[in-house]
């Protein structure tokens, strides 16, 4: 009990340390923590001075305390995380206060000093899961179209037995309607819904509507945030996701900020509610170098040009939003009844005597201090057919062992999200190369055997370079899932194909 009550003393020090609460609410912090871990006296002894920048080690020990006392079935890692948002909760700021202090820092010290005080909340938080994160495997590959980064994300756990076994038995829900909705701020969780009690959003105005700012929990890059509309309403692309992209960057110039196409296997992962993502990040794609440029006569001030990317991608720049907004509404209407029977491009299909479109676009923006905006965007198609059931411009079935997950807005700038499974997989891919092993005697590397093989003879491997040049490759397939996606190949028909569709803009 006094160790407990120790633990709740150092994690209300951090908390005051790091602004997260002032020193009156550390009386009522630490009763609420107290009446959770049911305890009646609070610690009467000294407090070591410590200084951490996260409080992951204070958290860990009072987790383990919990769980040891039956606060919360410690078999189960998804009550643990719930658990962990609940103490955290204790120790946080109102909404109403952060949003306060976000906006006066705005005000009084630029948009970068209000982002950089929010950020570190959520760190300081434990929302943004640092410690995990920091488990994530990095690399970058060098190819033809410049720097492609790789990432095996780590950060979300995969679920084991029990904590599926629990999810069946619970009852249906509907709070909050998704995980983006703003009913979450200090929602308690549940087994197969994240706790939290630990986040906080600042309200935003875009194009006359409430918006509301937030960070990626398991942040993918830096200041890796999400702009999420008020409305549950599904995610649609439309001319008027230009103006509040536009709007958003404007407020925002430090921020890249894009949005997933609005349809299945071309889109992200939540289509159910309207949403951006960007962050302080220069990611890949922004250094594509120009292929083509373009002049349209009816917006003079912006350049259009086709870019060096596997993605297809049209890029126009300027100073002047409107016209870039216009711009890109023409190419969106344009693009969305365009078909191309040559190109496999059609804009609809009848299934079941309706009509079913295929075409949207994914749009990213970013401000640069030379060029003005920089609106790259890249037609979508989400067609499939009996050779590409997944669908024709979706990671073929042959580079599925590395990835078959939909390619959406973060993997078309450039940043690959790879499933947790590679970490163990590529890592025994490499040793079976370096031992002369069987490939295919072991099921973490049977899925591999033929992609392994294809390119083993082309190095001299061993030990002490397997892995890096098992990551070179898996690099190379990222490019080609970046090329299965792309709706315009790069050879002479492709770039014929995509010409023939900007002629119609």
């Amino acid at each position: 009990m006094a160790h407990t009550a120790l633990l709740i003393e150092r994690l209300l020090q951090f908390s005051l340390q790091h602004s997260l609460i002032g020193e009156l609410d550390a009386y009522v912090a630490r009763n609420t923590l107290l009446d959770l871990f049911g305890l009646s006296e609070p610690w009467a002894d000294g407090v070591p001075e410590e200084h951490l920048d996260v409080p992951t080690v204070l958290l860990d020990a009072l987790l383990d305390d919990a769980a040891a006392r039956g606060l919360y079935d410690g078999e189960v890692p998804a009550l643990r995380v719930n658990f962990e948002a609940r103490i955290m909760g204790a120790v946080m700021p109102r909404e109403s206060e952060t949003a306060v202090q976000f906006e006066q820092l705005r005000q009084t010290q630029g948009v970068r000093a209000a982002t950089g005080y929010f950020y570190g909340l959520c760190i300081a938080s434990n929302y943004i899961r640092t410690a995990q994160i920091a488990k994530n495997i990095k690399w970058d590959y060098p190819c033809k179209y410049g720097r492609l980064e790789i990432t095996i994300n780590l950060t979300k756990p995969e679920k084991d037995p029990k904590t599926i076994a629990l999810e069946r038995l619970q009852p249906a829900a509907s709070y909050p309607k998704c995980m983006l909705c703003i009913e979450n701020i200090g929602y308690a969780g549940r087994v197969n819904f994240p706790a939290r009690q630990n986040h906080r959003v600042v309200p935003l105005t875009l194009c006359g509507e409430t918006w509301y700012l937030q960070y990626s929990p398991y942040v993918y890059y830096n200041e890796h945030c999400i702009v999420f509309a008020h409305e549950h309403a599904p995610m649609a692309i439309t001319p008027r996701t230009f103006e509040q992209l536009f709007d958003f960057v404007t407020q925002f110039p430090h921020y890249t900020c894009g949005s997933n196409a609005d349809l299945p296997i071309v889109g992200g992962s939540i289509l159910s509610h309207m949403h951006f993502q960007g962050g302080s990040y220069a990611f890949p794609m922004q250094s594509a170098e120009t292929l083509c440029r373009y002049r349209v006569p009816e917006y003079p001030d912006i350049s259009v040009e086709t870019i060096r990317w596997p993605v297809s991608t049209v890029r126009a720049c300027g100073r002047d939003a409107a016209q870039l907004i216009g711009f890109a509404g023409r190419l969106l209407e344009t693009w969305r009844c365009y078909s191309d029977a040559e190109a496999d491009i059609l804009a609809e299909t009848m299934e079941n005597g309706s009509p079913t479109p295929h075409n949207t676009v994914t749009p990213i923006l970013h401000y640069d201090e030379k060029k003005g905006y920089v609106l790259d965007l890249v037609p979508r198609n989400n067609r499939t057919t009996e050779q590409y059931p997944e669908g024709i411009f979706h990671p073929h079935r042959e580079i599925h062992h590395i990835k078959k997950e939909n390619i959406g807005l973060i993997e078309v700038m450039g940043l690959a999200v790879l499933p947790a499974r590679l970490k163990e997989e590529l890592a025994a891919v490499a040793d079976a190369l370096a031992a002369g092993s069987d490939l295919r005697s072991s099921e973490l590397t049977a899925k591999h055997a033929d992609w392994a093989e294809g390119f083993s003879g082309n190095y001299t491997i061993t030990a002490e370079n397997a892995l890096d040049i098992v990551q070179k490759e898996t690099g190379l397939v990222f490019a080609q899932v970046l090329e299965h996606a792309g709706v315009y190949k790069r050879t002479p028909e492709g770039r014929e194909a995509f010409l023939r569709f900007l002629n119609c803009i």
